[in-house]
């Protein structure tokens, strides 16, 4: 991660003579690399080293990240079994009439309710008009895209990306609140407290919607840690 200030006492300190031509310091390691710098412009918009606190966050987001990647890559499997569904719906009832009697002594002995749960799902879905099935698909898969969306802003640690996961998340909370009062499960409060975490530590600590000094606060912590960088890579005498 070599970068050229364009301020000149720093530029001197980065660099050194070497028999194939200059090379500069690396940001991240120290070592002088021979060549070009990957980049130029103020030391203040030098790129940021990954490192402390700075690392924790990368780490936290890519974590939520990954939470967006998995949520959003099963909805989209299931919009893909509902068209599936929707395509075969004769066919899929003619199974279910058939073989759902086979399965009910063993349904029986477990003590399941196949009025509950999936099974009721299943039943009920073959009640669904075909338009109504195709919103809900469409539904179903404009949130799975939604939060890979997400997921992707995260990873990249984009800013846009913590904005929409911040926007997006937030407007859910209130139908997991719902959700939680209708039907209290372990996977619906680990969802709620997982989704509630990430609106609040985005908000807070990324400073959006103006919080903490918004983004011109943001951009001068960035501006700061990147000086930092330099002054640090430089060091006290230079190369």
């Amino acid at each position: 991660m070599t970068y050229a200030p364009d301020e000149p006492a720093l530029a001197r300190r980065l660099q050194v003579a070497t028999a194939v031509g200059p090379a500069w310091r690396c940001l991240r390691c120290g070592a002088f690399v021979p060549g070009e710098p990957r980049g130029r412009g103020p030391a203040e918009r030098a790129p940021v080293v990954l490192r402390g606190r700075l690392l924790r966050d990368a780490w936290v987001l890519r974590l939520l990240a990954v939470d967006r990647f998995v949520r959003g890559t099963l909805l989209l499997l299931l919009a893909g079994v509902l068209v599936y569904f929707d395509e075969r719906r004769e066919v899929v009832r003619s199974y279910v009439e058939r073989d759902l009697p086979s399965f009910k002594p063993f349904v029986d002995e477990l003590g399941v309710d196949p009025q509950r749960g999936v099974a009721r799902i299943v039943l009920e879905l073959f009640e669904v008009s075909h338009q109504r099935l195709v919103w809900i698909t469409v539904g179903i898969a404009a949130y799975g895209l939604l939060l890979l969306l997400e997921g992707a802003g995260l990873w990249g640690m984009r800013r846009w990306g913590e904005y929409v996961a911040a926007a997006a998340t937030a407007v859910f909370l209130p139908v997991e609140v719902a959700g939680l009062l209708g039907h209290l499960s372990l996977l619906l409060l680990v969802t709620f407290l997982v989704n509630l975490f990430l609106v609040a530590y985005l908000v807070w600590t990324k400073r959006l919607f103006g919080v903490r000094g918004g983004r011109a606060a943001w951009d001068a912590e960035r501006r700061q840690t990147s000086l930092l960088e330099v002054e640090g890579a430089a060091g006290p005498g230079g190369g």
